[in-house]
């Protein structure tokens, strides 16, 4: 038992890792460096660069989430520490699903949709704003899903030391 449960933590731990690397590291870089040469197509092609790298960790994020609910039923906790890891699980999966398959998705086809570079849309065009709307949903189901695993990562650390 002591082995799946640091394995769980171990598998969760990562993702969390490489959700915090891409949120703190990756997106800004892509970004800053991009734009520091004065491409005219800048935030297309950090767009491009993170947007790939975030459909990673939403779909690893989706994918371990549902492993860790299957094992949750094998190993040990108490009912309200199961329940609280349960829905925190659930939010994990949750967020990292519709960060992909539904806000993503729709940020892809509205970046479709404006034909020419995000860099040359109007600020005050109505995909634009709903393209900055979209985005700040996908931070936020970022985010959630983070903490969510934040939390069952601590229920898991307190079930290893007991």
């Amino acid at each position: 038992m002591l082995i799946l449960n640091s394995a769980r933590l171990i598998l969760l731990a990562t993702w969390f890792g490489a959700a915090l690397f891409f949120s703190v590291v990756v997106a800004p870089a892509a970004f800053g460096v991009l734009r520091s040469h004065g491409l005219p197509n800048a935030s297309e092609l950090a767009g491009a660069i993170v947007t790939r790298s975030l459909s990673v960790v939403n779909v690893a994020g989706f994918l371990i989430a549902l492993l860790l609910l299957m094992s949750l039923f094998v190993v040990r906790r108490g009912r309200v520490v199961f329940v609280v890891e349960a829905i925190c699980l659930v939010l994990f999966a949750l967020a990292t699903s519709v960060g992909h398959w539904v806000i993503a998705a729709r940020m892809r086809a509205l970046r479709a949709a404006m034909v020419v570079p995000i860099d040359q849309v109007a600020v005050d065009d109505a995909r634009r704003i709903a393209f900055n709307h979209l985005h700040g949903y996908s931070v936020n189901a970022l985010g959630l899903a983070m903490i969510a695993a934040l939390v069952a990562m601590v229920l898991m650390a307190r079930a290893l030391r007991q």
